[in-house]
């Protein structure tokens, strides 16, 4: 997955601290375009999934918006609702503003609990049942 970001050390810390992350000693320049910036991959190491967070000189440094073209959230799927307990006291140990658990029933069973990173990328963390 990568995400482009306004402040790229501050965004590397803050998923290093929310997701544990550790940071892979690598850069890449955008492939085709190596003029416009480059990302640092992230790995979290129990699921393997890696973050590119990028630099972008096309980046003017507004805040994300997922009303325009585009992403609108990242979603992690997790293994039951008591995963999202778990997730959802970490989140208040680092003062992380989130919507708490939330139970829907339409179209299908699941419950979610979603928050922003620094960028207002809105993640969200997904229980089916």
């Amino acid at each position: 997955m990568s995400l482009t970001v306004t402040d790229l050390e501050a965004s590397i810390a803050w998923y290093q601290r929310v997701l544990r992350t550790e940071r892979m000693g690598v850069t890449i320049p955008h492939y085709g375009r190596e003029e416009t910036g480059y990302s640092v991959l992230l790995l979290e190491p129990r699921s393997g999934l890696i973050f590119g967070l990028h630099r972008n000189a096309g980046n003017r440094g507004e805040r994300f918006d997922e009303a325009r073209t585009g992403l609108d959230h990242v979603s992690f799927g997790v293994a039951g609702r008591q995963a999202l307990e778990v997730w959802t006291a970490w989140l208040d140990a680092l003062g992380i503003s989130h919507t708490g658990i939330v139970d829907e029933t339409e179209p299908i069973t699941y419950s979610t609990v979603v928050f922003r990173d620094p960028d207002n990328i809105q993640l969200e963390l997904i229980a089916v049942d």
